[in-house]
């Protein structure tokens, strides 16, 4: 049997087997699709994660060894900092929690509200060097000047509050103070969202009484991934404890990574169920192709040639199942990347369905399923082989 003849002979059974085949590939094609988006959004969100959390949260934030502690407003210990190798800006800040009220006013038929904050005291000229929070500057004159708060997009629709109103601040010692929204901003993360709000870092001295007092240091490196790295050299340097960005959400994405494993191996038995699907069809044409198979074998076929017929067959079913499920897994993904699907924030921490297609992910999810469609033949394709053509052709 020449080498030609072994695709022609493989091709003519999955034709021969027409819906079969196609319920087949489609089952291929179903656990592929379905593997690829789901990869593909778990990689959405730890990149969104990621991102939305490095817009307001500072890469490293080097602070006092005892909680709650304060340390002096240093210019000069801020300058060594920001001269440190791998780091490109850093601020002082001051923070607190707090309860945020508005005031309520019968006479607008206006009812208080109030919600829990995590206030920081910055200084807008040089926070904006280290967060990425286009308002901080927009309203700088506004919060150092005329004690104006930021308030998360989140905590200021919880409030009922807009730009130009006033809220007030009470702290765990029962002192009070009022403030006046000088604008509000939005990263995407609920965690940040929902409860963070920024004042002038004197403002915030004044309210808490810790005159010339900051809480340490907000910091912006060269590469977020060498964060760990800095904040060690910086802890040293300076006996500061370090805090990374990692640190601070690495429960939350150690859970998304997770999840993604836990997804892929899920999706996968859907490809080896389809698998079994072409184990089927393949058992399905030994047991009709018995008398054929005789003929090939006293013809001169080979037990490898037998075989090479329904591991090809096996992996002609694979391969147009793994073609069709990337391209409507990478369609389908493609869709939530234009049309971005909304989500409840305080459910998913973020607000839009995000999705991130990897290459190295589709690449390997193809490779498994034609590996797992070639093998699903083999099994056939020997009891094939082994057939004794004498006893066939009787």
């Amino acid at each position: 049997m020449s080498r030609p003849l072994v695709p022609y002979l493989a091709l003519k059974h999955v034709r021969r087997r027409l819906l079969q085949s196609s319920l087949t590939v489609a089952g291929v094609a179903t656990g592929v699709a379905v593997l690829i988006v789901a990869l593909s959004l778990t990689n959405g969100f730890i990149d969104e994660l990621v991102t939305s959390t490095l817009r307001a949260t500072p890469m490293v934030t080097l602070q006092s060894y005892l909680a709650g502690d304060t340390l002096p407003d240093d210019p000069e210990v801020l300058e060594a900092i920001a001269e440190s190798p791998g780091v490109t800006a850093a601020a002082p800040f001051l923070s607190t929690q707090a309860l945020i009220a508005r005031r309520a006013s019968a006479s607008l038929g206006i009812s208080a509200r109030q919600g829990y904050t995590q206030v920081v005291g910055i200084d807008p000229a040089l926070e904006t060097a280290v967060l990425d929070l286009p308002v901080l500057a927009a309203q700088a004159d506004a919060i150092a000047a005329a004690g104006g708060i930021v308030l998360g997009s989140s905590l200021a629709q919880q409030l009922g509050v807009g730009v130009g109103d006033q809220v007030m601040l009470r702290d765990i010692t029962g002192a009070t103070a009022t403030f006046t929204v000088a604008g509000t901003f939005r990263v995407g993360n609920e965690l940040i969202d929902a409860v963070t709000s920024y004042l002038s870092i004197k403002a915030l001295q004044e309210y808490m009484g810790v005159p010339g007092r900051i809480s340490g240091y907000h910091v912006r490196v060269a590469q977020p991934t060498r964060a760990q790295e800095v904040g060690l050299d910086l802890a040293e340097r300076f006996s500061l404890r370090p805090v990374t960005w990692e640190s601070l959400f690495a429960s939350l994405i150690s859970q998304l990574r997770l999840q993604k494993a836990v997804i892929g191996v899920v999706v996968f038995l859907i490809v080896v169920v389809a698998a079994f699907g072409i184990a089927n069809v393949l058992v399905l044409t030994v047991a009709e192709k018995t008398e054929e198979i005789g003929i090939l074998r006293a013809l001169g076929a080979s037990e490898r040639q037998v075989v090479s017929v329904f591991v090809l067959e096996g992996f002609f079913l694979g391969a147009l199942g793994t073609l069709l499920g990337a391209l409507l897994g990478l369609g389908v993904a493609t869709y939530f990347r234009v049309q971005p699907f909304p989500l409840p924030g305080d459910l998913y921490f973020i607000t839009q369905l995000p999705v991130e297609v990897q290459p190295l992910d589709v690449a390997w999810v193809c490779l498994v399923s034609l590996a797992t469609s070639a093998l699903a033949g083999v099994f056939p394709a020997r009891r094939a082989a082994r057939l004794d053509p004498v006893r066939v052709l009787r």
